[in-house]
C-alpha cells in the first residue's frame, strides 16, 4: 500500500497523451493494441467524469464514470494504471471515490463495470459480482467480463 500524498483530480485535455502512456505500457497484458482508439473516442467524446491519480506529482493512473440517461445505473470504465503502481491500493481508492460519486450524487441503484478476464478479480474484490461473459469481445484473447455491484446500495 501506498502512503499519501496521493491526489484523484477531474481529467483536462492536457492529460490526454500521459493516459495514452499508461495504456501502452498495459498493452497487450491487459489491453488489446486496437483499444487504443476506443479510449481516444472515449476522452474525447463520452465521458462524463474521469479522474486521474498523481502520487508524488506523477499521473500513475486513471479511471471514469458514466450515468445512464434514466441516472439509475452507473457505470465504471477505463481503469488504467501504471504498472509499477499496481496492487499498491491506488486503485482501489480510484474505485471507492467513484463508487462514492454515484451513490452521492445521483439515484443510482447498480453499478456496473464491464471488463476483461485479466482484471476481473480485482473487481471481485472490491464488491463486484460475475453476470456474464463474452468471449473475444474486446478483441481476440480479451473477454467481457460483466460484473455488477454486489453490496447493497
Amino acid at each position: 500500500m501506498v502512503s499519501l500524498p496521493t491526489l484523484i483530480r477531474p481529467y483536462t485535455p492536457v492529460d490526454q497523451e500521459p493516459l495514452l502512456h499508461l495504456l501502452r505500457l498495459n498493452t497487450p497484458q491487459y489491453f488489446a493494441p486496437e483499444e487504443e482508439a476506443d479510449f481516444v473516442q472515449y476522452l474525447q467524446n463520452e465521458l462524463e467524469e474521469y479522474y486521474v491519480v498523481e502520487y508524488q506529482n506523477q499521473v500513475v493512473g486513471c479511471g471514469g464514470l458514466n450515468i445512464s440517461k434514466d441516472k439509475r445505473t452507473g457505470y465504471i470504465s477505463w481503469d488504467i494504471f501504471h504498472p509499477a503502481y499496481q496492487g499498491k491500493g491506488l486503485g482501489t481508492l480510484l474505485l471507492q471515490h467513484r463508487i462514492n460519486r454515484l451513490l452521492d450524487h445521483w439515484a443510482v441503484e447498480h453499478i456496473i463495470v464491464r471488463t476483461s478476464q485479466w482484471v476481473y478479480a480485482f473487481y471481485e474484490k472490491n464488491g463486484f459480482e460475475l453476470t456474464e461473459v463474452v468471449k473475444d469481445y474486446w478483441a481476440p484473447g480479451f473477454d467481457l467480463y460483466k460484473m455488477n455491484y454486489a453490496q447493497k446500495i
